[in-house]
C-alpha cells in the first residue's frame, strides 16, 4: 500500500488529485458557520516570559516536537524518498541551548553544562532499542569526541552528517550515573528534516525545504499532540512538494527559520515570503493528512483544527499562518473529501499488512 500513498502524492505533483473549486471568501465562510460554533473552542493561551515556569514551557514544547515531529519523520519515511536520510533519534542539549536568562537555570534543574545532554529518546528509533535513556551524556561517536561548548550542537550535527550516510549504525560511547556505557545504535530511515522552536509568540510555522521552524505562539495554540500533527505534516508536505523552491521562497524561509531560533530574534519576524498559492495548499493538505494518519494521528478532525485557526488568527494580521495561507474557504471545502480517500487507502494498506 505504499505503491498507492506514493500515487497519491505522484497525483499531486502531477496536478490530478483534486478538482478545482471555486474560491469563497473567507469572510463569507466564517460568517456561514457564525451559528455552529461546536469547532470553536474557548481558549487562553499564556506565553511565559521568565523563570522556572519559562524554562519549564520551553523543555516541554520542546519535548512535544521530538516526540510528534520523530514519529512522524521515521513513518513517512517511504512518502520522502528525496529526502531519505538516517536518524539516530535522539536529541541533545547543554546549557548553550537555552537563552542567557535560562541558561543558570537549565543548569540547575537539569545538570546541564558545556557537554551535550540527551534530552528526548524518540519512539521506535534505533536509539530507543538500544537503550538511550534521557540524562545520558554523550562522550564519544564511533569513538570521535563529542564537540563541547556553545557551538556543540552545530558542531556535532557537522561530524554526523558525513557518518550517517555511510553506515547502518553508530557506536555511542554515554555517561549515565557517572558510568561510562557503551551501545550499538541502529539508524533509522526517516524523512531528513530538522524540526526547530521558534523563539517568539506569533502563531505560525514555516519550511525551507530542508527545515521546519512552528513557533511558540503555534505550540500554544495546537493543544493536543494530534493538532500538533496537523502542524509539522502540513510543513512536511510543502518540504516534499518542493514548493519553497518553486515559489522561490526559499532565501526568505531560511533567513527568517535562522533568526526566529535566536533567543530573542534580533528583528521583527517581517517574512518576505510569498503567500501560498491555493493549489498548493490544497496539494499540501491532501499529502500531510495521509502523513499525520502514517504517524498514527488521527485525521477526522483536521477540518475542525484548520477552521478554529482561521477563525482565531486572521489574515489581517500579516504574522499569522493565515496571511501566508490565504485560501481558507478552498481549503476546507476539500479537506473531508480527501481525509475520505485518505482513510480509504489507509484501511487498505492496513488490511494488506496483516498476517493471514
Amino acid at each position: 500500500m505504499i505503491k498507492r500513498l506514493l500515487l497519491v502524492k505522484h497525483s499531486i505533483l502531477n496536478s490530478r488529485i483534486l478538482p478545482r473549486l471555486a474560491c469563497v471568501c473567507c469572510a463569507v465562510l466564517v460568517s456561514a458557520c457564525a451559528t455552529d460554533t461546536g469547532w470553536l473552542d474557548n481558549e487562553e493561551t499564556v506565553l511565559e516570559t521568565a523563570g522556572p515556569a519559562k524554562l519549564k514551557q520551553v523543555v516541554a514544547m520542546q519535548d512535544r516536537l521530538d516526540r510528534v515531529g520523530g514519529k512522524l519523520l521515521i513513518n513517512n519515511a517511504p512518502l520522502c524518498r528525496k529526502q531519505l536520510r538516517n536518524l539516530l533519534g535522539f536529541s541533545v542539549a547543554n546549557k548553550y541551548t537555552y537563552s542567557p536568562s535560562l541558561a543558570a537555570l537549565a543548569s540547575e534543574t537539569y545538570g546541564l553544562d558545556d557537554r551535550l545532554q540527551v534530552m528526548n529518546v524518540i519512539p521506535d528509533s534505533g536509539a530507543e532499542r538500544a537503550g538511550l535513556q534521557r540524562g545520558d551524556i554523550l562522550l564519544r561517536i564511533d569513538n570521535k569526541p563529542v564537540p563541547q561548548g556553545i557551538h556543540a550542537e552545530r558542531d556535532t550535527v557537522e561530524m554526523l552528517s558525513s557518518l550517517v550516510s555511510k553506515k547502518k549504525s553508530l557506536n555511542l560511547t554515554v555517561l549515565r550515573n557517572k558510568v561510562p556505557r557503551k551501545m550499538t545504535v541502529s539508524l533509522t530511515p526517516a524523512c531528513g528534516f530538522r524540526i526547530e522552536l521558534g523563539q517568539t509568540g506569533n502563531v505560525n510555522a514555516y519550511s525551507d525545504g530542508n527545515r521546519i521552524l512552528v513557533t511558540q505562539g503555534m505550540m500554544l495554540f495546537a493543544k493536543s499532540d494530534e493538532d500538533l500533527a496537523y502542524i509539522l505534516s502540513k510543513e512536511m508536505a510543502h518540504n516534499v512538494l518542493g514548493h519553497a523552491k518553486t515559489l522561490q521562497n526559499t532565501h526568505a524561509a531560511t533567513s527568517l527559520i535562522d533568526n526566529l531560533m535566536l533567543t530573542p530574534p534580533r528583528q521583527a519576524a517581517s517574512t518576505g515570503l510569498k503567500p501560498m498559492p491555493k493549489k498548493f495548499d490544497i496539494d499540501a493538505d491532501t499529502l500531510s493528512l495521509a502523513m499525520s494518519l502514517r504517524g498514527g494521528y488521527g485525521i477526522d478532525n483536521a477540518t475542525r483544527f484548520w477552521k478554529r485557526l482561521a477563525y482565531r488568527f486572521p489574515a489581517t494580521n500579516a504574522m499569522n499562518y493565515t496571511a501566508l495561507h490565504p485560501a481558507t474557504s478552498a481549503r476546507l471545502e476539500a479537506m473531508p473529501n480527501a481525509i475520505t480517500r485518505i482513510k480509504a487507502i489507509d484501511k487498505r494498506r492496513k488490511a494488506l499488512a496483516t498476517p493471514k
